[in-house]
């Protein structure tokens, strides 16, 4: 990538080969005679945000329903998220044309909430499935964040552009009527969200018109892994209040793959192992940091694990701008 980008400021090389990422999924910008990107406009980017956007969320829901034993006919609800470009109609009106999906499923779109958008969405669509029993959801977080850069130069861009991949990641969420809970496929039950948002530090993280530069661009407060660590154990209580759990009860973490001085500073601030956050960690280094889809990829590799015995709990973990912690607790 440094030497694609032609990159030689030392203290931005610096920034990258730090990042603990060894490899990202990127749609790059065309490069010109004299060797160097082509600049994209906006409307260049929106278009490369949707035509990625739709092969890489058509993936993730013909992978995830294959997963699931599942037909295309058979998904009842489908929830979009993106913070990576604007569409109208949004993803999950374009997908269900894409994929020929029944044109009566009820659809919701979420759109630029950011990193901790999964989670936020998954509660929704858990309330979806407890009030449709035996219907099948599905959640698909598309991000493209080759669509959503400026390279200038600066160390501001550089932070941004060295830790963002792109990717899509999706999963299938059902209930069961009661008496037929024996019905339902392997994997956690849900049993409860929290949310837990930081106005003090709203303008830590933003996505939003640059002038300069004549696009949208991100900006990511240098204090973000101090802020979110620092509040990441009152979120946790909070996640906990009430239920009976202690944080020594946890079996399993999965937490979004913010940045190598994000995870290490939530890592220790919750007392957590290297171990606890190894598909996190895992997932940041042959990946990147894909936005809302990040804890859905660290998810699949715990699943993947086939380590997670019935009775199993485990906290979801994600954060984004607001600045916001979401979590939820599950039980397998």
């Amino acid at each position: 990538m440094l030497d694609m980008l032609a990159v030689t400021d030392p203290r931005v090389r610096s920034v990258f080969l730090n990042s603990s990422i060894e490899q990202r999924g990127l749609t790059l910008p065309t490069v010109g005679p004299d060797g160097a990107p082509v600049p994209e406009s906006q409307g260049e980017l929106l278009r490369k945000h949707t035509e990625q956007g739709l092969a890489l969320g058509r993936a993730a829901i013909e992978n995830c329903l294959a997963d699931a034993g599942a037909q295309l006919s058979d998904v009842r609800y489908l929830c979009c998220v993106t913070s990576t470009g604007f569409l109208t109609p949004g993803f999950s009106a374009l997908l269900i044309k894409e994929l020929s999906m029944d044109v009566s499923c009820s659809r919701l779109d979420v759109v630029g909430m950011g990193c901790n958008a999964g989670l936020n969405a998954l509660n929704a669509v858990a309330g979806w499935a407890r009030s449709h029993p035996g219907e099948l959801a599905l959640l698909v977080c598309v991000e493209v964040c080759s669509a959503a850069y400026v390279f200038d130069g600066t160390m501001r861009s550089s932070v941004v552009n060295s830790l963002f991949g792109d990717g899509a990641a999706a999963v299938a969420v059902t209930a069961a009527a009661d008496d037929e809970e024996h019905e339902l496929p392997p994997g956690p039950a849900l049993l409860h969200f929290s949310s837990r948002i930081i106005p003090e530090a709203v303008d830590a993280m933003r996505y939003d018109w640059d002038d300069q530069h004549g696009k949208f661009s991100f900006w990511l407060d240098p204090q973000v892994p101090y802020v979110v660590g620092a509040h990441a154990p009152g979120a946790l209580e909070g996640l906990l209040h009430g239920t009976g759990v202690l944080p020594s009860d946890i079996n399993h973490w999965v937490v979004h793959s913010g940045g190598k001085k994000v995870v290490d500073s939530v890592r220790i601030n919750l007392g957590l192992t290297r171990h606890d956050v190894r598909h996190t960690t895992g997932v940041l280094r042959d990946h990147g940091n894909l936005s809302s889809g990040s804890f859905l990829f660290s998810y699949q590799r715990l699943a993947a694990e086939g380590r997670a015995a019935p009775g199993d709990l485990g906290v979801l973990m994600t954060m984004g701008p607001g600045s916001t912690i979401e979590m939820a607790l599950a039980r397998w």
